[in-house]
């Protein structure tokens, strides 16, 4: 079963607002859930690599990346993206040993996981980081989103990438998008439904300015303009 805690990571400065209120939510919601930060201050970044070298050049969601699947293995419970706006109470999937969720173009999401205490697939996870540098030979920052990661490890466990409910090998349940993931990044359009329990809004605080930029324009076109006109505008675009 997994336990009744939120797990989140901060490893910037001062919260924006847009975090704060997302946090709140999940207090307001979820009163009898034990929230926990992950911050400098009690999570060892010198334990590897990765996290060393991410945490020095101020690439503060890589070190997330780590953090969030160690917490979840050593403590069990819930992680959240500090960008997650939390609707309704997950007391609804807590039977289970580990619960994730498909986000847009059937990648499964780092945004939201959860899962019992030692659960193998968090052991995986955080493995994979063991020996990960995160400059390359040169200098250079390996990019890689742990979206990708997790996609392949649950590919490799047969998972099938229709946005389908499915159930997998330890006890893993893998739930549509609708769930934990319903807002359309590419065309900044929500898709919640009477399902939703959480929404992960892509604040993309890790990516460079002009990506950032470039979502404040299309939240702004994208409701109004509708998905398959704001295909029809990118296709051009391009």
């Amino acid at each position: 079963m997994i336990p009744k805690i939120i797990h989140y990571c901060w490893f910037g400065g001062e919260k924006p607002n847009k975090v704060k209120r997302c946090i709140e939510s999940w207090k307001k919601v979820l009163p009898d859930y034990d929230v926990r930060e992950w911050n400098a201050e009690n999570f060892d970044i010198n334990a590897l690599r990765y996290t060393k070298e991410a945490f020095a050049a101020k690439k503060y969601a890589f070190v997330s990346d780590v953090a969030r699947v160690k917490a979840l293995y050593e403590c069990g419970g819930i992680y959240l993206d500090t960008d997650v706006m939390v609707y309704k109470s997950f007391d609804s999937v807590l039977d289970n040993r580990c619960v994730l969720g498909f986000e847009e173009e059937n990648y499964v999401a780092t945004s939201f996981m959860a899962a019992e205490q030692g659960h193998p697939l968090m052991k995986q996870f955080y493995d994979a980081y063991a020996d990960l540098p995160f400059f390359d030979a040169d200098g250079n920052i390996i990019l890689g989103t742990n979206v990708s990661k997790l996609t392949q490890m649950m590919t490799e466990r047969g998972l099938i990438r229709n946005d389908k409910k499915q159930e997998l090998s330890d006890g893993i349940v893998v739930y549509p998008q609708e769930y934990f993931s319903p807002y359309d990044y590419s065309n900044c359009i929500h898709h919640t439904t009477q399902n939703t329990i959480c929404e992960h809004l892509f604040f993309v605080s890790w990516m460079p300015w002009t990506t950032r930029a470039k979502k404040m324009i299309k939240h702004v076109i994208g409701p109004v303009l509708g998905k398959d006109r704001m295909n029809q505008l990118r296709s051009k675009i391009k």
